[in-house]
């Protein structure tokens, strides 16, 4: 059985950095014999559920290298049997047209089946199992880079984690400054946009103009899986540092009629892949509509983060756009000390960002999706490019990323089902007229 000291044990494991071992030959049969176990399902649930337990400790025990192989060992031989599998297609084309043929069918399924999945469905069932699975997919991407071996196991664990963290399973909630401290340590770890630099810095965020919302999964209920960050203004919001000034007013919320979106995180590695957070923002927007119906304007305040990277590909583009200073210099933005400068690289900076969200594609290409990840994010869920903002985060993360400026999407609630669907049939990026003027422009 699952022991109170096994579970106690999994729980202070999964997500730690205790102590790690190598992986033995003898540890290694051990484990053959302990997955096949696993894969067959031998004994009860609840000699399944220890099995399964005893395996993910001696998964976490592991170092980095006796992982790879852990994961290796189920990836390469825990697949389908293809004997099985070759009778069952045999059967099947044998039975297509009688009356055998649905059962053949149904058995043909059965033996296509990956022993994988039965492995992973029985992690899913121990105490923190479903966090355990999480990050045991963020080892394997990191594993992935260099052993293309390991990908058959990465897509079933990929659909696996789809079907459970599908978004009818997951409660919204409102974070605020009185929720447990732990969770409020989370969200100043997790945030991956505007960096939380302080206690005061987060309180700031969830102030009475501010709104901070998250995604959960019942099965992880202190683990954010994805956080948006909203303050409530009566304007377009243009700079990043004027919202999270910590010594601004705070701004009377009654009086707003524009709710800006500008910090959205995901939280855990091992979700890669698995999409909510158009779901998060429609739900958020729902909330924020139901509290505040003078809202009017849903934005988002947004980086770039590919603009320079996509330059330093493109270096042709600085000239044709009007700029002699070298990419290097823009990405120190130390030239925003200088007012001539920062006058002189407004233009032709605006133009390079509209070119930049207009016309760069993934494969580098004329068509396909946006290579912006953001761009893609917003614009697949029916915003459209709205505005660009010079010098609006000064940070030197800002700088390198997008040399200062960023990008206000906007929610039109009467356009986002036509964006969407524009988007998702030909690839139309939605984008104000003036916007669209300045990527046409030399």
């Amino acid at each position: 059985m699952v022991t109170k000291a096994l579970v106690e044990k999994l729980r202070t494991m999964v997500g730690g950095s205790g102590e790690r071992v190598a992986l033995t030959a003898r540890g290694l049969e051990r484990l053959r014999a302990q997955l096949r176990e696993c894969a067959e399902g031998l004994g009860g649930e609840v000699s399944a559920r220890a099995r399964a337990a005893r395996l993910a400790e001696t998964y976490l025990s592991l170092n980095d290298d006796g992982r790879q192989r852990f994961l290796k060992l189920i990836a390469l031989e825990f697949g389908p049997n293809p004997e099985k599998v070759a009778a069952a297609h045999a059967a099947y084309q044998a039975a297509v047209g009688t009356a055998e043929q649905w059962k053949a069918e149904a058995a043909l399924r059965g033996a296509m089946r990956s022993r994988r999945i039965r492995i992973l469905t029985q992690f899913n069932a121990i105490p923190q199992g479903v966090k355990f699975l999480v990050d045991l997919r963020a080892d394997l991407l990191r594993y992935l880079e260099n052993d293309r071996e390991l990908a058959v196991l990465d897509r079933e664990l990929e659909s696996r984690l789809s079907a459970w963290f599908d978004v009818g399973f997951l409660e919204l909630q409102r974070i605020t400054w009185n929720s447990p401290a732990a969770l409020l340590e989370k969200l100043i770890e997790y945030e991956a946009v505007h960096e939380i630099r302080s206690w005061t810095d987060l309180k700031n965020r969830l102030d009475s103009d501010r709104r901070l919302y998250a995604f959960f999964h019942p099965r992880m209920p202190a683990e954010p899986l994805i956080f948006v960050e909203v303050a409530l203004t009566d304007h377009l919001a243009g700079n990043v540092q004027e919202l999270l000034d910590e010594h601004a007013p705070v701004f009377d919320h009654r009086k707003a009629d524009t709710a800006i979106f500008y910090s959205i995180s995901n939280t855990q590695v091992g979700l890669r892949g698995v999409s909510f957070g158009s779901f998060l923002l429609k739900r958020v927007i729902d909330d924020l509509k139901r509290d505040f119906p003078k809202l009017d304007n849903f934005a988002t305040l947004s980086p770039m983060p590919g603009l320079a990277s996509w330059v330093r590909k493109n270096p042709q583009v600085l000239g044709d756009v009007g700029i002699e200073l070298p990419l290097d210099e823009l990405s120190t933005g130390l030239w925003a000390a200088d007012s001539k400068t920062r006058r002189g690289l407004r233009d032709p900076l605006s133009r390079l960002a509209a070119r930049y969200l207009a016309a760069a594609k993934q494969g580098g290409g004329e068509t396909g999706a946006p290579l912006d990840p953001v761009s893609r994010f917003h614009l697949g869920n029916g915003a459209r490019i709205e505005r660009l903002n010079y010098l609006a985060d000064n940070a030197p993360k800002g700088f390198r990323q997008s040399f200062g400026l960023m990008v206000n999407y906007l929610y039109n609630l009467d356009d986002i089902e036509m964006n969407l669907e524009a988007f998702a049939s030909t690839g139309h990026v939605a984008m104000s007229a003036g916007l669209r003027r300045l990527a046409r422009t030399q």
